[in-house]
């Protein structure tokens, strides 16, 4: 048997940990959660019979209530047969459901639609139709995906005449609208017209036939564009059969080769294969050539292959490596949005190129400087910028409101909106910037990739993270462990080179000597002797880890999975300090769907005093802005501003006095019980209250009420928990809890490493 390569094995480990991903907790990505409260008989009772005979009965007078009593109005169907999954072909709907969930997943990621995955087993177009259409009563709108050409065409073709709510196959539409976004850009920046621009459109499925019809109608003439197939162009009278609709985009052109029609051309649209665009193709192209080199995994031409032939190219991939990503989840959640807002009874040509303008305007505007702070870098409109980046929060207000207008423009909204400042509010009131910032922030760390060192690489979360650490090109895990027993786990777990993770065992360590010298000389005043300096680093995964640290091995550190929180904290501490004039504490972050909360200190300080107070405030209003959010801060006490008085409101106060002796860039208001921090009726009885918002970062009086909170919240609360994020180390540390699992343990090591915690 040949040796494994590299590539084959990073296959085989993504393989294994996305069967993980797809398995753990409960299998698959989707459930379903009742949005009204389902607690006492008389819940149900509304819930059901008898009480849901009242809507059913308002419905049947006036169908346009379903709107308004069902969940109609928000809820789209995903929808394939499975011809055409992905670049794997046609593998049949039971294969496709598991990228149908993720795309009803990304619907309610980005935004806030609900969807539901239907596999539909048949590859007969009158059977999906009239399946298709009778599904209309459940569903507010209905994208297709994954169905191949050319049934996709007849298929979407038919519903869109036959049923009056939106219908968009997205593997068309969806890349259509955003490469044409990057094209109004690309020409903008290269001073030319949509008009005068000659493009050469490679690959004639789908997507390429869909990319090819929004141009023409965004006013690329007909005559200026060659779309080839594996055969060449397709031409006016060629001989080799071409279907009835790649012939509508037949040429007159003398080209017979993908060569010859690039000579001079403008643009380049690749749909089509992996390395389809030899670098002496585009020398042959016009000054200053935009290629779109659309094709995955592997594009038509890489990025550097294009620079090197032209530098004066502007080039664009699917990939998010590179710069001027085409990913369909820029358009795609947003249509659908605005469709369903203005009860849209089509996706028309008119909201289409409303999303494409909409898109390539966001990209010119000067990103906002969360934003900035979010991807770790500052965009700004150029040649290496011509698409938002997809995580850009501001796509949910600018594409949803675009479309809905479109839609009002065109007369297929049957609920026009009235008060668009109101509609924007609402659409940013949908996501919680956390979880847009979160995957900025892992893009960011596969940019600038780190040494993570894993102090408790036996254990089998902590493996698991280490190895998704590496695998998704984080960086290097530094594994901790007897390097014997960590080898046989790994091999364990389906690693086929565990000789390529770098283990370190303190048995063997050529550091242990140097570190031993260095801890001694810290510790000999504290009452250590030199036999327990050894008995440290030889046999305490913690001092020997956090000393790997401190002597440079690795840039940050990640422990806690098999000790208590308070017993990990003093063997760290024992080789790391906080940093010169800080004060380290932690955080826990309670992600939910529309909001996200600060809370702070939950590790450290039993009784911080007024100073550490204000410097909790200010560190975590830090993190806060960091992770997207504009810092709104409440010092949480039993007494709201003085009532009841009590003998341990001092530090709050003298907090606030602190605060209030210099400028500060975010809000805060103390003392206050929660329900005054949070609820905005409770807080409309404090009208001089300087929070003109319910608080998202909270500040805990001491150490038992902040931990208790913290756990109580992530145990009933249902929101996802990250942390504790400790903050302020010399080094970045970071203290995962005892019932992490592998992705808790793999977020806390990417946050680290991205510079989050301070």
């Amino acid at each position: 048997m040949s040796e494994e390569s590299p590539e084959q094995a990073n296959v085989r480990f993504t393989e294994r940990e996305a069967l993980f991903y797809h398995n753990t907790i409960r299998p698959g990505k989707i459930e379903i959660i009742a949005s009204k409260p389902m607690a006492t008989q008389r819940d149900l009772s509304l819930a059901y019979s008898p009480g849901v005979a009242v809507p059913v009965e308002a419905i049947a007078k006036d169908p346009a209530t379903a709107y308004d009593y069902t969940a109609k109005g928000n809820l789209v169907a995903v929808i394939s047969n499975g011809t055409a999954i992905l670049g794997l072909g046609n593998l049949g709907a039971l294969a496709s459901k598991p990228v149908m969930e993720g795309k009803a997943v990304l619907f309610k990621r980005f935004a806030d639609v609900d969807s539901i995955d239907i596999e539909l087993n048949s590859e007969d177009p009158d059977a999906l139709i009239e399946a298709i259409a009778l599904m209309e009563p459940s569903f507010g709108g209905i994208n297709l995906e994954d169905i191949k050409a050319p049934e996709c065409f007849v298929i979407e073709q038919a519903l869109r005449e036959r049923m009056k709510i939106p219908v968009m196959h997205d593997d068309q539409h969806g890349t259509a609208i955003i490469s044409a976004a990057g094209i109004i850009n690309a020409c903008m920046i290269t001073n030319r017209k949509l008009d005068e621009i000659k493009v050469v459109v490679n690959g004639a499925g789908a997507a390429a036939l869909a990319c090819t019809s929004l141009i023409k109608s965004m006013g690329v003439r007909h005559e200026n564009v060659i779309v080839c197939d594996r055969d060449g162009p397709i031409y006016r009278g060629r001989e080799k059969p071409v279907n009835q609709w790649q012939s509508a985009h037949a040429a007159d052109t003398d080209a017979r080769t993908l060569e010859q029609a690039l000579v001079g051309a403008d643009v380049f649209l690749g749909l089509s294969a992996a390395g389809a665009l030899p670098a002496a193709y585009v020398k042959e192209m016009a000054p200053e050539p935009i290629i779109f080199a659309m094709a995955n995994p592997v594009p038509e031409i890489t990025p550097p292959e294009a620079k090197a032939a032209r530098p004066d190219c502007i080039i664009a991939t699917g990939r998010s490596d590179f710069p001027n990503q085409v990913n369909n989840v820029l358009g795609f959640p947003f249509i659908f949005r605005g469709a369903l807002d203005v009860r849209a009874t089509a996706i028309n040509e008119e909201m289409k190129i409303a999303a494409a303008h909409a898109i390539a305007e966001l990209a010119r505007e000067q990103v906002p400087e969360e934003v900035a702070l979010a991807y770790g870098k500052n965009h700004s409109f150029g040649r290496d910028y011509i698409i938002p980046a997809p995580f850009d929060p501001r796509l949910m207000e600018v594409v949803s409101m675009a479309v809905a207008k479109a839609a009002m423009d065109s007369g297929v909204a049957q609920k026009p909106i009235e008060d668009f400042n109101a509609y924007r509010h609402q659409l940013k009131g949908r996501l919680n910037p956390t979880t847009s910032v979160l995957t900025n922030v892992y893009d960011q760390v596969k940019a600038n990739p780190k040494r993570v060192i894993f102090a408790e690489a036996e254990n089998e979360v902590v493996l698991r993270a280490a190895i998704q650490f590496k695998d998704f090109g984080y960086g290097t895990p530094v594994l901790v462990g007897r390097t014997q027993a960590v080898r046989d786990k790994l091999v364990e777990l389906g690693v086929g080179k565990p000789d390529s993770y770098e283990i370190h065992n303190a048995a063997d360590s050529e550091h242990v000597a140097e570190m031993g010298l260095m801890l001694y000389e810290r510790l000999q005043r504290r009452g250590y002797l030199e036999r327990d300096i050894k008995r440290m680093v030889n046999q305490d995964r913690n001092g020997f880890a956090a000393a790997l640290l401190k002597m440079g091995v690795g840039d940050a550190m990640v422990t806690g999975a098999t000790r208590p929180f308070g017993q990990t904290m003093r063997e760290v501490r024992h080789v790391l300090d906080p940093k010169p004039g800080h004060l380290s504490f932690g955080i826990h972050v309670m992600v939910g769907k529309n909001n996200t909360t600060f809370l702070a200190d939950t590790t450290c300080n039993e009784r911080p005093s007024s100073e550490e107070l204000a410097v909790i405030a200010k560190e975590t209003a830090n993190v806060a802005r960091r992770l997207g959010h504009e810092p709104r801060v409440a010092f949480l006490s039993f007494s709201t501003f003085g009532n009841p008085t009590g003998k341990w409101l001092e530090p709050i106060r003298g907090a606030i006095s602190i605060l209030d002796s210099e400028p500060q860039n975010f809000e805060y208001e103390g003392e206050m019980t929660p329900d005054a921090a949070l609820n905005p009726a409770v807080m409309k009885h404090y009208p001089f209250s300087r929070l003109t918002a319910p608080a998202n970062v909270l500040i805990f009086p001491g150490l038992q009420s902040a931990n208790i909170a913290a756990k109580l919240l992530r145990e009933l609360g249902g929101n996802t928990a990250i942390g504790p994020i400790q903050i302020g180390m010399e080094k970045p540390v970071q203290i995962v809890p005892m019932t992490a699992i592998a992705p808790d343990v793999l977020t806390l090591a990417v946050l680290a490493a991205a510079g989050i915690t301070g």
